[in-house]
């Protein structure tokens, strides 16, 4: 069976993983993995080579975004994607080709495979992130796919409802959380001099734009500099740096003239890799911010996480997260109440046992 990946940037890649290693070790496939979007992106720490490291005998690499990231740019940035891959869906043919997720690129590159028949398999369907256009983009993709491997109940529930059919629709799991429970942390000293984080507990930090509301970006990124000054007083920070998103740059330049402001308080990291981000997570006091790690991964780690903002509202949540808006004093508050609440010890709603073995199974049934 021949299939295709796509992958799109240094998130979606990571939850692949579990599933790429047993499908790329099991001779019924033939794997070729199709890298684009920030993969291909040096701003974005050019993460093609992580996935050059994993040996695989066919990588096709696609660039096609514009290096801006204003309204402007992510449209046409769309649109070239569609262009390229008008012609690679032209020149390739799989039985399936797997697509993950909610990214513009990603979408453009489905979008394209329509007219040609592609048969997609779409992985984490169904949520919902109020606050971020990917909303959009995410129900494009579920509509365009013939297979649909979603991380809870729910989800499939909201495939069903969007697609107009039970057919084909299968709760898996959240994938990047395949065997997490043997999970085995870098050694904490080894972690630490390898990225230079100095011996003391971190609050771990993610942010990206709204991009339902790109106008209130420049103030939500202002509410984010001061309490990061704030809880840099008592806690060192570790910030992983915005994907390409509309007006990522707005945080991304804040966050560079924070860590010039606070060399010793803040370190900043563009692409920690998923063992070494995992790591991170482990060690970590708590996560702030509002990437879906923390919605999806974090209870796993027994972490507390405090979301801001709305663009992962409407996605299910684990208890352990504290929602807040992006305002300096509500961050400032939840990040000590969610200290104080140190080890979270309820369950992950996104995890399932054999996420990636299950996925196989599915996919050799549907061939």
């Amino acid at each position: 069976m021949k299939i295709g990946v796509l992958t799109s940037s240094r998130a979606d890649y990571g939850i692949y993983l579990p599933l790429l290693h047993k499908i790329k070790n099991d001779s019924f496939f033939d794997i070729e993995i199709i890298a684009f979007g920030t993969h291909i992106s040096r701003s974005h720490g050019y993460t093609l080579k992580d996935i050059e490291k994993d040996d695989y005998i066919c990588i096709h690499k696609i660039a096609s975004l514009i290096s801006n990231d204003d309204q402007q740019s992510i449209a046409s940035s769309y649109g070239l994607t569609v262009l390229k891959f008008a012609d690679f869906w032209q020149n390739h043919k799989y039985d399936l080709v797997f697509c993950l997720g909610d990214r513009f690129e990603m979408s453009a590159a489905v979008q394209a495979g329509i007219p040609f028949g592609v048969r997609f398999a779409h992985i984490h369907g169904g949520e919902t992130t109020l606050g971020a256009i990917d909303n959009i983009y995410r129900h494009q993709i579920s509509l365009a796919s013939i297979l649909h491997l979603t991380g809870t109940d729910v989800f499939s529930e909201k495939v069903r409802n969007l697609i107009g059919s039970s057919e084909n629709i299968f709760t898996t799991g959240s994938l990047s959380l395949n065997d997490i429970e043997n999970f085995v942390p870098i050694d904490r000293k080894v972690f630490f001099e390898m990225f230079g984080i100095p011996t003391e507990d971190y609050v771990l930090v993610t942010f990206h734009p709204e991009t339902m509301l790109v106008n209130e970006n420049v103030q939500y990124a202002e509410e984010m500099e001061r309490a990061l000054k704030k809880i840099s007083e008592d806690e060192f920070i570790v910030i992983t740096m915005p994907n390409a998103d509309t007006q990522g740059s707005i945080y991304r330049e804040v966050i560079e003239k924070l860590k010039i402001q606070l060399p010793n308080r803040i370190l900043l990291i563009e692409n920690f890799g998923k063992v070494n981000y995992f790591s991170a997570m482990f060690y970590a006091k708590i996560l702030l911010g509002n990437t879906s790690s923390g919605i999806l991964e974090a209870a796993s780690f027994r972490k507390y996480v405090v979301n801001v903002g709305d663009r992962q509202k409407g996605r299910a949540q684990s208890n352990n997260v504290i929602n807040c808006k992006f305002d300096e004093k509500m961050i400032i508050s939840s990040v000590r109440e969610a200290i104080d609440l140190k080890v979270y010890t309820g369950e992950n709603i996104y995890f399932q046992s054999n996420a990636a073995d299950n996925i196989i199974k599915i996919i050799k049934e549907f061939s």
